[in-house]
Protein backbone atom coordinates (compact mmCIF):
# COMPACT_ATOMS: atom_id res chain seq x y z
CA UNK A 1 0.00 0.00 0.00
CA UNK A 2 1.42 3.31 -1.08
CA UNK A 3 1.98 5.77 1.68
CA UNK A 4 0.62 9.22 1.13
CA UNK A 5 2.03 12.48 2.23
CA UNK A 6 -0.53 15.04 3.26
CA UNK A 7 -0.80 18.03 0.94
CA UNK A 8 0.14 20.40 3.72
CA UNK A 9 3.23 18.31 4.49
CA UNK A 10 4.20 18.06 0.82
CA UNK A 11 3.97 21.81 0.53
CA UNK A 12 6.16 22.09 3.61
CA UNK A 13 8.72 19.75 2.10
CA UNK A 14 8.66 21.73 -1.13
CA UNK A 15 9.20 24.97 0.71
CA UNK A 16 11.94 23.35 2.76
CA UNK A 17 13.60 22.05 -0.38
CA UNK A 18 13.43 25.48 -1.96
CA UNK A 19 14.91 27.03 1.18
CA UNK A 20 17.68 24.44 1.16
CA UNK A 21 18.43 25.17 -2.50
CA UNK A 22 18.41 28.89 -1.75
CA UNK A 23 20.78 28.44 1.18
CA UNK A 24 23.05 26.17 -0.83
CA UNK A 25 22.96 28.62 -3.70
CA UNK A 26 23.69 31.50 -1.38
CA UNK A 27 26.53 29.58 0.20
CA UNK A 28 27.95 28.68 -3.20
CA UNK A 29 27.65 32.27 -4.42
CA UNK A 30 29.28 33.54 -1.23
CA UNK A 31 32.03 30.98 -1.59
CA UNK A 32 32.69 31.99 -5.19
CA UNK A 33 32.60 35.65 -4.24
CA UNK A 34 35.04 35.00 -1.41
CA UNK A 35 37.35 33.17 -3.80
CA UNK A 36 37.23 35.99 -6.44
CA UNK A 37 39.37 38.96 -5.41
CA UNK A 38 37.91 42.42 -6.05
CA UNK A 39 39.16 44.19 -9.16
CA UNK A 40 42.45 45.86 -8.35
CA UNK A 41 42.55 49.64 -8.46
CA UNK A 42 44.56 51.18 -11.30
CA UNK A 43 47.95 52.57 -10.33
CA UNK A 44 49.90 55.49 -11.72
CA UNK A 45 52.90 53.43 -12.77
CA UNK A 46 51.06 50.68 -14.59
CA UNK A 47 47.82 52.23 -15.85
CA UNK A 48 47.70 56.04 -15.65
CA UNK A 49 51.21 57.08 -16.69
CA UNK A 50 50.94 55.36 -20.11
CA UNK A 51 47.77 57.37 -20.82
CA UNK A 52 49.31 60.67 -19.69
CA UNK A 53 52.52 60.05 -21.63
CA UNK A 54 50.60 59.20 -24.80
CA UNK A 55 47.88 61.86 -24.71
CA UNK A 56 48.94 64.68 -22.36
CA UNK A 57 52.72 65.00 -22.09
CA UNK A 58 53.17 66.98 -25.31
CA UNK A 59 51.61 70.01 -23.61
CA UNK A 60 51.98 69.09 -19.92
CA UNK A 61 55.77 69.20 -19.67
CA UNK A 62 58.23 71.88 -18.49
CA UNK A 63 58.61 73.32 -22.01
CA UNK A 64 54.97 72.85 -23.05
CA UNK A 65 51.97 75.16 -23.14
CA UNK A 66 50.10 73.26 -20.41
CA UNK A 67 49.72 75.04 -17.03
CA UNK A 68 51.46 72.21 -15.17
CA UNK A 69 53.71 69.22 -15.99
CA UNK A 70 52.22 65.75 -15.56
CA UNK A 71 55.28 63.58 -16.03
CA UNK A 72 55.95 62.34 -12.49
CA UNK A 73 53.77 60.63 -9.92
CA UNK A 74 54.06 63.61 -7.56
CA UNK A 75 52.88 65.97 -10.33
CA UNK A 76 49.91 63.81 -11.27
CA UNK A 77 48.89 63.06 -7.67
CA UNK A 78 48.84 66.75 -6.81
CA UNK A 79 46.41 67.47 -9.66
CA UNK A 80 44.48 64.18 -9.49
CA UNK A 81 41.00 65.64 -8.70
CA UNK A 82 41.33 68.18 -11.50
CA UNK A 83 42.56 65.53 -13.93
CA UNK A 84 39.51 63.41 -13.11
CA UNK A 85 37.15 66.33 -13.63
CA UNK A 86 38.71 67.32 -16.95
CA UNK A 87 38.82 63.85 -18.50
CA UNK A 88 35.38 62.88 -17.20
CA UNK A 89 33.86 65.94 -18.89
CA UNK A 90 36.02 65.31 -21.98
CA UNK A 91 37.43 68.81 -21.68
CA UNK A 92 40.89 67.23 -21.83
CA UNK A 93 42.59 66.23 -24.00
CA UNK A 94 41.01 68.94 -26.17
CA UNK A 95 38.80 67.26 -28.79
CA UNK A 96 35.59 69.20 -29.17
CA UNK A 97 33.76 67.19 -31.82
CA UNK A 98 30.22 65.99 -31.23
CA UNK A 99 30.83 62.24 -31.10
CA UNK A 100 27.19 61.37 -31.79
CA UNK A 101 26.91 62.74 -35.34
CA UNK A 102 29.01 63.23 -38.44
CA UNK A 103 32.21 61.54 -39.57
CA UNK A 104 34.16 60.07 -36.65
CA UNK A 105 37.34 58.83 -38.39
CA UNK A 106 40.23 61.27 -37.97
CA UNK A 107 43.99 60.92 -38.37
CA UNK A 108 44.74 63.15 -35.39
CA UNK A 109 42.09 61.98 -32.91
CA UNK A 110 43.59 62.54 -29.44
CA UNK A 111 40.40 61.92 -27.46
CA UNK A 112 40.50 59.31 -24.71
CA UNK A 113 38.55 56.07 -24.97
CA UNK A 114 35.87 55.22 -22.41
CA UNK A 115 38.20 52.62 -20.87
CA UNK A 116 41.02 55.16 -20.51
CA UNK A 117 38.69 57.66 -18.84
CA UNK A 118 37.38 54.92 -16.55
CA UNK A 119 40.93 53.95 -15.53
CA UNK A 120 41.80 57.53 -14.56
CA UNK A 121 38.53 58.04 -12.66
CA UNK A 122 38.97 54.78 -10.71
CA UNK A 123 42.59 55.69 -9.96
CA UNK A 124 41.58 59.03 -8.45
CA UNK A 125 38.66 57.50 -6.54
CA UNK A 126 41.03 54.91 -5.04
CA UNK A 127 43.27 57.64 -3.64
CA UNK A 128 45.65 57.92 -6.62
CA UNK A 129 47.99 55.02 -5.68
CA UNK A 130 51.48 55.07 -7.16
CA UNK A 131 51.94 51.33 -7.69
CA UNK A 132 55.25 49.67 -8.46
CA UNK A 133 57.73 52.28 -9.81
CA UNK A 134 59.48 49.47 -11.69
CA UNK A 135 56.42 49.25 -13.96
CA UNK A 136 56.59 52.93 -14.91
CA UNK A 137 57.14 53.31 -18.69
CA UNK A 138 60.01 55.34 -20.05
CA UNK A 139 59.36 59.03 -20.59
CA UNK A 140 58.30 59.81 -24.16
CA UNK A 141 60.39 61.91 -26.50
CA UNK A 142 59.13 65.38 -25.66
CA UNK A 143 58.93 67.90 -28.52
CA UNK A 144 60.83 71.15 -28.25
CA UNK A 145 58.97 74.27 -29.39
CA UNK A 146 62.04 75.28 -31.37
CA UNK A 147 61.69 72.22 -33.62
CA UNK A 148 59.38 71.68 -36.58
CA UNK A 149 56.79 69.03 -35.78
CA UNK A 150 56.78 67.70 -39.34
CA UNK A 151 60.58 67.41 -39.48
CA UNK A 152 60.43 64.10 -37.64
CA UNK A 153 58.51 62.62 -40.57
CA UNK A 154 59.76 64.72 -43.49
CA UNK A 155 63.24 65.83 -42.49
CA UNK A 156 64.41 69.46 -42.69
CA UNK A 157 62.17 71.87 -44.63
CA UNK A 158 63.18 73.03 -48.10
CA UNK A 159 62.90 76.66 -47.06
CA UNK A 160 61.88 78.79 -44.09
CA UNK A 161 60.36 82.28 -44.20
CA UNK A 162 60.36 84.73 -41.29
CA UNK A 163 57.98 87.53 -40.34
CA UNK A 164 59.24 90.99 -39.31
CA UNK A 165 59.72 91.38 -35.54
CA UNK A 166 56.90 92.49 -33.27
CA UNK A 167 56.84 93.19 -29.53
CA UNK A 168 53.86 91.81 -27.63
CA UNK A 169 53.29 93.80 -24.40
CA UNK A 170 52.51 92.06 -21.13
CA UNK A 171 48.93 91.71 -19.88
CA UNK A 172 47.49 93.73 -22.75
CA UNK A 173 44.54 93.19 -25.06
CA UNK A 174 44.99 90.65 -27.80
CA UNK A 175 46.40 91.99 -31.05
CA UNK A 176 45.91 91.19 -34.73
CA UNK A 177 49.17 91.99 -36.50
CA UNK A 178 49.32 92.32 -40.30
CA UNK A 179 52.44 92.81 -42.44
CA UNK A 180 53.42 92.29 -46.08
CA UNK A 181 56.90 91.17 -47.11
CA UNK A 182 58.38 90.25 -50.52
CA UNK A 183 58.84 86.68 -51.71
CA UNK A 184 61.73 86.66 -54.15
CA UNK A 185 64.75 84.44 -54.76
CA UNK A 186 63.52 81.59 -52.55
CA UNK A 187 62.65 79.21 -55.40
CA UNK A 188 63.59 79.64 -59.05
CA UNK A 189 60.56 78.11 -60.74
CA UNK A 190 56.96 77.07 -59.95
CA UNK A 191 56.97 74.23 -57.43
CA UNK A 192 54.48 71.93 -55.76
CA UNK A 193 54.29 72.13 -51.96
CA UNK A 194 54.04 68.92 -49.94
CA UNK A 195 53.61 70.36 -46.43
CA UNK A 196 53.69 73.61 -44.45
CA UNK A 197 54.01 74.60 -40.80
CA UNK A 198 53.80 77.97 -39.02
CA UNK A 199 54.87 78.68 -35.43
CA UNK A 200 55.91 81.45 -33.08
CA UNK A 201 59.53 81.92 -32.05
CA UNK A 202 60.84 79.84 -29.15
CA UNK A 203 60.48 80.01 -26.19
CA UNK A 204 58.04 82.92 -25.63
CA UNK A 205 56.63 83.44 -29.11
CA UNK A 206 54.97 80.02 -29.10
CA UNK A 207 53.15 81.07 -25.93
CA UNK A 208 51.66 84.29 -27.32
CA UNK A 209 50.84 83.29 -30.92
CA UNK A 210 47.24 82.15 -30.63
CA UNK A 211 46.60 81.57 -34.33
CA UNK A 212 47.67 83.03 -37.63
CA UNK A 213 48.31 82.69 -41.34
CA UNK A 214 50.94 83.50 -43.92
CA UNK A 215 49.86 83.38 -47.55
CA UNK A 216 51.83 83.80 -50.76
CA UNK A 217 50.07 85.93 -53.37
CA UNK A 218 50.81 86.69 -57.01
CA UNK A 219 49.09 88.10 -60.08
CA UNK A 220 47.74 85.59 -62.57
CA UNK A 221 45.65 86.50 -65.62
CA UNK A 222 44.72 89.85 -64.15
CA UNK A 223 43.65 88.59 -60.73
CA UNK A 224 45.40 87.94 -57.45
CA UNK A 225 45.90 84.32 -56.47
CA UNK A 226 47.04 83.29 -52.99
CA UNK A 227 48.07 80.04 -51.35
CA UNK A 228 48.77 79.36 -47.65
CA UNK A 229 52.38 78.73 -46.69
CA UNK A 230 51.38 78.22 -43.07
CA UNK A 231 48.23 78.23 -40.96
CA UNK A 232 48.73 77.99 -37.21
CA UNK A 233 46.52 77.61 -34.16
CA UNK A 234 46.88 76.41 -30.58
CA UNK A 235 46.45 72.65 -30.80
CA UNK A 236 46.93 72.57 -34.58
CA UNK A 237 49.93 70.92 -36.20
CA UNK A 238 51.38 71.51 -39.63
CA UNK A 239 49.54 70.72 -42.86
CA UNK A 240 50.77 67.60 -44.65
CA UNK A 241 48.87 67.00 -47.86
CA UNK A 242 47.73 63.47 -48.79
CA UNK A 243 49.72 61.22 -51.11
CA UNK A 244 49.74 62.25 -54.78
CA UNK A 245 48.64 65.76 -53.77
CA UNK A 246 50.48 69.08 -53.96
CA UNK A 247 49.88 72.84 -53.89
CA UNK A 248 51.36 74.88 -56.73
CA UNK A 249 53.19 78.12 -55.85
CA UNK A 250 55.03 80.66 -57.98
CA UNK A 251 58.62 81.92 -57.47
CA UNK A 252 57.70 85.60 -57.23
CA UNK A 253 55.08 87.41 -55.18
CA UNK A 254 54.38 88.82 -51.73
CA UNK A 255 53.78 87.28 -48.32
CA UNK A 256 50.82 88.43 -46.25
CA UNK A 257 51.25 87.78 -42.51
CA UNK A 258 48.08 87.77 -40.37
CA UNK A 259 48.99 86.88 -36.79
CA UNK A 260 46.75 86.95 -33.71
CA UNK A 261 48.72 87.44 -30.49
CA UNK A 262 47.34 86.86 -27.01
CA UNK A 263 49.59 88.56 -24.38
CA UNK A 264 50.91 86.75 -21.31
CA UNK A 265 52.22 88.12 -18.01
CA UNK A 266 55.57 89.17 -19.46
CA UNK A 267 56.61 91.26 -22.44
CA UNK A 268 57.72 89.32 -25.51
CA UNK A 269 60.29 91.37 -27.43
CA UNK A 270 61.11 90.81 -31.11
CA UNK A 271 58.78 87.88 -31.62
CA UNK A 272 59.36 86.61 -35.17
CA UNK A 273 56.97 83.95 -36.39
CA UNK A 274 58.37 81.58 -38.99
CA UNK A 275 56.92 79.19 -41.54
CA UNK A 276 58.55 76.07 -42.95
CA UNK A 277 57.75 74.63 -46.37
CA UNK A 278 58.46 71.15 -47.71
CA UNK A 279 58.44 70.75 -51.51
CA UNK A 280 57.89 67.87 -53.87
CA UNK A 281 60.95 67.12 -56.05
CA UNK A 282 61.59 69.34 -59.05
CA UNK A 283 59.62 68.24 -62.08
CA UNK A 284 57.08 66.33 -59.99
CA UNK A 285 53.44 66.90 -60.98
CA UNK A 286 50.96 65.43 -58.46
CA UNK A 287 47.79 63.69 -59.51
CA UNK A 288 45.71 66.06 -57.37
CA UNK A 289 46.26 69.79 -56.89
CA UNK A 290 45.09 71.24 -53.58
CA UNK A 291 44.63 74.85 -52.55
CA UNK A 292 45.10 74.12 -48.85
CA UNK A 293 42.81 75.41 -46.11
CA UNK A 294 40.16 77.82 -47.40
CA UNK A 295 37.66 79.95 -45.49
CA UNK A 296 33.90 79.32 -45.73
CA UNK A 297 31.69 81.74 -43.81
CA UNK A 298 28.32 81.57 -42.09
CA UNK A 299 27.99 85.35 -42.31
CA UNK A 300 27.32 87.82 -45.09
CA UNK A 301 29.23 90.59 -46.81
CA UNK A 302 27.53 92.09 -49.85
CA UNK A 303 27.39 95.88 -49.61
CA UNK A 304 28.35 95.67 -45.92
CA UNK A 305 31.82 95.09 -44.50
CA UNK A 306 32.88 91.46 -44.17
CA UNK A 307 30.61 89.82 -41.57
CA UNK A 308 28.67 93.05 -41.14
CA UNK A 309 25.58 91.03 -40.20
CA UNK A 310 27.07 89.62 -36.99
CA UNK A 311 25.16 91.29 -34.15
CA UNK A 312 24.55 89.28 -30.97
CA UNK A 313 22.26 90.86 -28.33
CA UNK A 314 23.12 90.74 -24.62
CA UNK A 315 22.03 87.65 -22.68
CA UNK A 316 21.12 85.76 -25.85
CA UNK A 317 21.86 82.69 -27.92
CA UNK A 318 22.04 83.27 -31.65
CA UNK A 319 22.31 80.94 -34.65
CA UNK A 320 23.56 81.97 -38.07
CA UNK A 321 23.83 79.96 -41.29
CA UNK A 322 25.58 80.40 -44.61
CA UNK A 323 25.54 78.35 -47.81
CA UNK A 324 28.20 77.71 -50.44
CA UNK A 325 27.57 75.84 -53.70
CA UNK A 326 30.45 73.77 -55.08
CA UNK A 327 31.02 74.56 -58.75
CA UNK A 328 33.41 71.62 -59.05
CA UNK A 329 33.74 68.25 -57.32
CA UNK A 330 35.82 68.46 -54.16
CA UNK A 331 37.61 66.36 -51.57
CA UNK A 332 37.68 67.86 -48.07
CA UNK A 333 40.75 66.83 -46.06
CA UNK A 334 40.13 68.74 -42.83
CA UNK A 335 37.65 70.82 -40.83
CA UNK A 336 38.66 73.66 -38.49
CA UNK A 337 35.92 75.78 -36.90
CA UNK A 338 36.60 79.39 -36.01
CA UNK A 339 34.64 81.66 -33.70
CA UNK A 340 35.67 83.69 -30.67
CA UNK A 341 34.70 83.69 -26.99
CA UNK A 342 30.92 83.49 -27.50
CA UNK A 343 31.22 80.57 -29.92
CA UNK A 344 29.68 77.29 -28.75
CA UNK A 345 28.81 75.15 -31.78
CA UNK A 346 29.73 75.03 -35.45
CA UNK A 347 29.01 72.47 -38.13
CA UNK A 348 29.36 71.69 -41.83
CA UNK A 349 26.55 69.81 -43.56
CA UNK A 350 26.45 68.62 -47.17
CA UNK A 351 23.22 68.92 -49.14
CA UNK A 352 23.70 66.76 -52.24
CA UNK A 353 22.23 67.52 -55.67
CA UNK A 354 19.70 64.69 -55.20
CA UNK A 355 18.41 66.29 -51.98
CA UNK A 356 20.16 64.00 -49.50
CA UNK A 357 21.69 65.67 -46.45
CA UNK A 358 24.72 64.52 -44.50
CA UNK A 359 26.32 66.07 -41.44
CA UNK A 360 30.05 66.03 -42.17
CA UNK A 361 31.39 67.38 -38.88
CA UNK A 362 30.13 69.27 -35.86
CA UNK A 363 31.84 70.82 -32.85
CA UNK A 364 29.45 71.12 -29.90
CA UNK A 365 31.95 72.16 -27.20
CA UNK A 366 33.89 74.87 -29.00
CA UNK A 367 36.65 76.52 -26.99
CA UNK A 368 38.29 79.62 -28.46
CA UNK A 369 41.52 78.90 -26.62
CA UNK A 370 42.07 75.93 -28.95
CA UNK A 371 42.23 76.06 -32.74
CA UNK A 372 42.14 72.38 -33.65
CA UNK A 373 42.06 71.12 -37.22
CA UNK A 374 40.17 67.83 -37.48
CA UNK A 375 41.90 65.78 -40.20
CA UNK A 376 39.69 63.18 -41.86
CA UNK A 377 41.04 59.70 -42.53
CA UNK A 378 41.77 59.42 -46.26
CA UNK A 379 39.05 56.83 -46.92
CA UNK A 380 36.45 58.84 -44.96
CA UNK A 381 37.24 62.36 -46.20
CA UNK A 382 34.09 63.93 -47.71
CA UNK A 383 33.98 63.38 -51.49
CA UNK A 384 31.42 65.80 -52.90
CA UNK A 385 29.98 66.15 -56.41
CA UNK A 386 29.46 69.36 -58.35
CA UNK A 387 26.40 71.22 -57.11
CA UNK A 388 26.71 70.11 -53.48
CA UNK A 389 25.66 72.84 -51.04
CA UNK A 390 27.82 73.29 -47.95
CA UNK A 391 25.65 74.53 -45.08
CA UNK A 392 27.71 76.24 -42.37
CA UNK A 393 25.92 76.69 -39.03
CA UNK A 394 27.26 78.76 -36.13
CA UNK A 395 25.80 79.04 -32.63
CA UNK A 396 26.94 81.77 -30.23
CA UNK A 397 26.22 81.80 -26.49
CA UNK A 398 26.28 85.34 -25.09
CA UNK A 399 24.87 84.35 -21.69
CA UNK A 400 26.30 83.93 -18.21
CA UNK A 401 26.20 80.15 -18.78
CA UNK A 402 29.13 80.48 -21.16
CA UNK A 403 32.20 80.04 -18.89
CA UNK A 404 34.53 82.08 -21.14
CA UNK A 405 32.10 84.92 -21.88
CA UNK A 406 33.86 88.13 -20.77
CA UNK A 407 30.61 90.10 -20.34
CA UNK A 408 27.12 88.84 -21.29
CA UNK A 409 25.69 92.37 -20.88
CA UNK A 410 27.38 93.57 -24.08
CA UNK A 411 26.23 93.61 -27.68
CA UNK A 412 28.78 91.68 -29.74
CA UNK A 413 29.66 92.43 -33.37
CA UNK A 414 32.27 91.29 -35.85
CA UNK A 415 35.87 92.08 -34.98
CA UNK A 416 39.37 90.67 -34.77
CA UNK A 417 39.72 90.76 -30.98
CA UNK A 418 38.75 87.72 -28.94
CA UNK A 419 35.94 89.74 -27.30
CA UNK A 420 34.44 90.40 -30.75
CA UNK A 421 33.09 87.62 -32.96
CA UNK A 422 33.71 85.75 -36.18
CA UNK A 423 31.86 82.96 -37.94
CA UNK A 424 33.74 80.84 -40.46
CA UNK A 425 35.31 77.43 -40.91
CA UNK A 426 38.58 76.47 -42.56
CA UNK A 427 38.27 73.49 -44.88
CA UNK A 428 41.24 71.73 -46.44
CA UNK A 429 40.08 71.71 -50.06
CA UNK A 430 41.19 69.76 -53.10
CA UNK A 431 39.05 70.50 -56.14
CA UNK A 432 38.77 67.66 -58.65
CA UNK A 433 38.01 67.15 -62.31
CA UNK A 434 34.86 65.20 -63.10
CA UNK A 435 37.04 62.27 -64.19
CA UNK A 436 38.97 62.29 -60.90
CA UNK A 437 35.71 62.42 -58.96
CA UNK A 438 34.28 59.42 -60.83
CA UNK A 439 37.46 57.42 -60.27
CA UNK A 440 37.63 58.20 -56.54
CA UNK A 441 33.91 57.46 -56.15
CA UNK A 442 34.37 54.08 -57.83
CA UNK A 443 37.28 53.29 -55.50
CA UNK A 444 35.18 54.22 -52.47
CA UNK A 445 32.33 52.01 -53.68
CA UNK A 446 34.69 49.05 -54.17
CA UNK A 447 36.10 49.52 -50.66
CA UNK A 448 32.60 49.73 -49.18
CA UNK A 449 31.52 46.56 -50.99
CA UNK A 450 34.61 44.72 -49.75
CA UNK A 451 34.02 45.85 -46.15
CA UNK A 452 30.40 44.63 -46.32
CA UNK A 453 31.43 41.08 -47.18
Amino acid sequence: MKSRIPVRASRGLAVGALMLLFLLGSWNASAVEAQTPPEASPTFAEHVAPILYESCATCHQPNGIGPMPLLSYDDARRWAPRIKRKVQSRAMPPWHLDQTIGIQAYKNDISLSDSEINAIVRWVDAGAPEGDPAKLPSLPELPDGSEWQLAKELGPPDFVIEAPPVTVPANDQDQWWVQTTPFEGVIDEPRYVKATELKGSYPLGVRVLHHGHVTLGWQQEGRRVSRPLGRQGIGKGGDLFPDNTGMLIQPSGSLNWNLHYFPIDEEVVDERSTAAVWLHPKGYVPEYETIGEQRFTADRGGDMPWAGDIAIPPHSIKVQQGTHVLKRPALIQSFRPHMHMRGREQSVEAIYPDGRREMLAKVDKYNHFWQISYEFEDDKAPLLPTGTVLLITTLWDNTADNPVNPDPRQWVVFGQRGVDEMSHVWLGMTYLTEEQFKRLSAERNRMAARDDR
